[in-house]
């Protein structure tokens, strides 16, 4: 027992010695591994410091050699910079120099130029005398006094005033006529030639074809009640004479004419002729023609693409295809001024719709002025107010006669459209008394100019020849009046077209050999 204790002690004890020795030897190897580090990490720091200064010195050197670099050209610069300046400064002294001079001449001209214009002084005073002397030799070498050369020499100068002035006239009148005419005869015969409309004469009756002359016996009835129920109801005259197989029905009035031959044809077919059948085809007559009036006023509406028209200015635009105007059919005049304002504004680039709706509007009051006082154009112009048209279509319907300013290019057109729709040959027939007042017109407003002998309208009014006195009137001078009375028939007449004012100046001598 003991001598186990005795080992395991002496075990412990070898074990414990051995780990102590074993503790000091990793001790001892550790010591010195750590001072072999110590002494590496010394070695490396010095290196490092060597190394350091070098790069410090090479750093120095560079910068060093960076300021020198750049003291150099610092130098280089300040010396460039130094001659600009001493340039510079010589330029400077060289202009004072020249503005020195300069100064210096200038003095010496305001002197020179004093003495000149003393002497100008002294001479204009001796021009002066000397003028009053030639003056005064001149007028009684003339025998004029100064008033009157002034006058005769003004005279002379308004005498070459009025030669140029009367060729500038000529001259402009000339070129005008050649450009405008030119223009306006291209866009005119354009809008004429695609535009061309039929024209009906005026008449007062209408004539209805009967099946035979039997009829005429039937259409007067027993003791006349037939026709006297027919004239009754309708307003019109039937005029039943020998004319074989027809009727003529007699009114002023269109509509209650074109009531009667609707009526009395439908009469005519149904076979039927006495007043209670009369006065059923009488109201229907009157409802066809409301009908009738109220296409025909789509159709020109259509026709001539105006569109967005009230239903009762339409149904006035069908009533006048039953009214006429110096034997021209109201509503084809209205369609035909409506394409011709139309082409005419898109040849020039203008508002073609508002130039063709004015256009079939223009003469919408003739629809109604036999039954309201006033006008044609004033009673349009109220109507086309109470339906609230455009006012620059009103306008152009106000101004198409002239009676107000045109306020747009498209109520010059209408105008324009309006004139050669009623002045085409054969479009119109003027009554004799207008037309002799016309005449009359021409020739008075040409013999109210001093100078004129006599003038004489011819062409039906489309050409004034006026012969004037030679001993008044120059041949300068017939141009200025040419123009004036061209004014003044335009300022106070209304015609259709143009009128051609022509001037003659004739001197005739006469003697006799006996």
């Amino acid at each position: 027992m003991n001598n186990s204790i005795i080992i395991v002690a002496t075990f412990l004890i070898s074990i414990a010695i051995g780990t102590f020795l074993g503790m000091m030897l990793r001790k001892k190897i550790a010591e010195s591994k750590i001072q072999g580090a110590e002494q590496e990490a010394k070695r490396l720091v010095d290196l490092a410091k060597i190394e350091a200064e070098n790069m410090k010195k090479e750093e120095i050197i560079k910068a060093k050699e960076e300021i020198m670099k750049n003291r150099n050209e610092l130098d280089k610069e300040i010396k460039e910079r130094r001659s600009e300046v001493q340039r510079q400064e010589s330029r400077m002294i060289q202009k004072e120099e020249n503005l020195e001079k300069r100064a210096e001449n200038l003095e010496q001209k305001e002197k020179d130029i004093e003495r000149e214009y003393q002497n100008l002084e002294l001479r204009k005073g001796e021009v002066e005398e000397l003028y009053e002397k030639q003056e005064q030799e001149l007028q009684k070498i003339a025998t004029l006094s100064k008033e009157e050369a002034k006058q005769l020499l003004l005279n002379q100068v308004e005498k070459q005033i009025t030669e140029e002035k009367a060729k500038i006239i000529r001259d402009l009148n000339q070129k005008s006529k050649e450009e405008s005419a030119k223009n306006a005869q291209e866009v005119i015969s354009y809008a004429i030639q695609k535009c061309a409309a039929d024209h009906t004469s005026e008449t007062t009756v209408s004539i209805v074809n009967l099946p035979n002359d039997d009829m005429k016996g039937r259409i007067i009835g027993r003791e006349g009640r037939n026709i006297k129920a027919l004239e009754t109801l309708t307003g019109i005259d039937l005029i039943i004479d020998d004319t074989p197989e027809a009727v003529i029905l007699s009114g002023f009035d269109p509509l209650r004419r074109e009531v009667a031959r609707i009526a009395l044809e439908k009469l005519i077919d149904d076979g039927r002729i006495h007043p209670a059948k009369i006065e059923e085809m009488v109201e229907k007559a009157k409802e066809e023609l409301n009908q009738i009036i109220k296409e025909e006023g789509e159709r020109a509406a259509l026709e001539t693409g105006v569109n967005n028209l009230n239903p009762d200015i339409i149904k006035l635009l069908g009533k006048l295809k039953y009214r006429t105007s110096y034997g021209q059919n109201v509503l084809s005049h209205s369609i035909e001024v409506s394409n011709l304002a139309r082409i005419m504004a898109e040849e020039l680039g203008l508002d073609a719709k508002r130039a063709r709706r004015a256009g079939l509007l223009h003469d919408i009051g003739k629809a109604l002025d036999h039954d309201m006082e006033g006008t044609h154009i004033q009673i349009g112009v109220d109507i086309l107010k109470r339906y609230k048209e455009n006012p620059l279509v009103i306008n152009a319907v106000e101004a198409h006669h002239g009676d107000v300013e045109p306020q747009t290019m498209e109520a010059v057109l209408v105008q324009a459209a309006d004139a050669i729709s009623a002045s085409r040959p054969g479009a119109r027939r003027e009554t004799l008394e207008a037309y002799i007042k016309r005449l009359e017109t021409l020739e008075s407003i040409a013999e109210s100019f001093d100078g004129v002998e006599k003038s004489f309208a011819i062409q039906a009014g489309r050409e004034v020849r006026i012969i004037v006195k030679p001993e008044k009137i120059t041949d300068d001078e017939m141009t200025i009046l040419a123009r004036e009375v061209s004014k003044r028939i335009e300022e106070e007449m209304d015609y259709p077209g143009q009128i051609k004012v022509n001037i003659i100046r004739e001197k005739r001598v006469v003697d006799y050999a006996k």
